[in-house]
């Protein structure tokens, strides 16, 4: 590896292939399923957008979420993540909607994939060292870089979560 920013994408093009896997194999029945009683999921509203249940103080139990919420919350810590390293305001929660379906959400995911893309092939180490508030406060004292780390260790982990739920569902009720 020749820099920081090659090794930062060859995690997240390593994170992403894997979650390839779990991701072409999802439908509507699995974005839906609802997997446990106390469960966070995506609700449409009465103006057709739909909104992701969500707790400023976790409750407990922790609720199990749906693959739809999962979907919705990559999309809000990734457009969040990319807004922040783009200098954009970063949006409020309330403010990121779920698409709507599995296809959509997909489609979501791929685009915001291709931006933080772009992200990444532009930063250069000065973009890396770069301080950074998101999603840390900034006297935690972190960079770019950190940014682009945990961005691959996050959708990793939603991503294995994805699979989890998806191979549960799949696998149907234990006996």
């Amino acid at each position: 590896m020749s820099s920081r920013r090659d090794l930062l994408r060859w995690q997240f093009d390593l994170v992403w292939s894997l979650s390839q896997l779990h991701f072409e194999a999802l439908t509507d029945d699995d974005t839906h399923w609802t997997p446990a009683a106390v469960s966070w999921t995506v609700h449409r509203g009465t103006d057709g957008l739909w909104r992701a249940d969500f707790a400023e103080t976790e409750p407990d139990p922790i609720p199990v979420p749906t693959i739809g919420w999962l979907t919705w919350h990559i999309g809000w810590w990734w457009s969040s993540a990319i807004a922040h390293a783009e200098g954009r305001p970063v949006p409020e929660r309330t403010e990121v909607y779920w698409p709507g379906d599995t296809a959509a959400a997909l489609d979501w995911l791929n685009t915001l994939r291709t931006q933080w893309l772009a992200v990444l092939d532009r930063a250069g180490d000065a973009e890396l060292d770069a301080a950074t508030s998101y999603p840390w406060p900034a006297e935690a004292g972190l960079t770019v870089a950190h940014l682009a780390a945990w961005v691959g260790a996050e959708l990793m982990k939603n991503a294995t979560e994805i699979g989890q739920l998806r191979m549960l569902r799949a696998a149907g009720p234990a006996r």
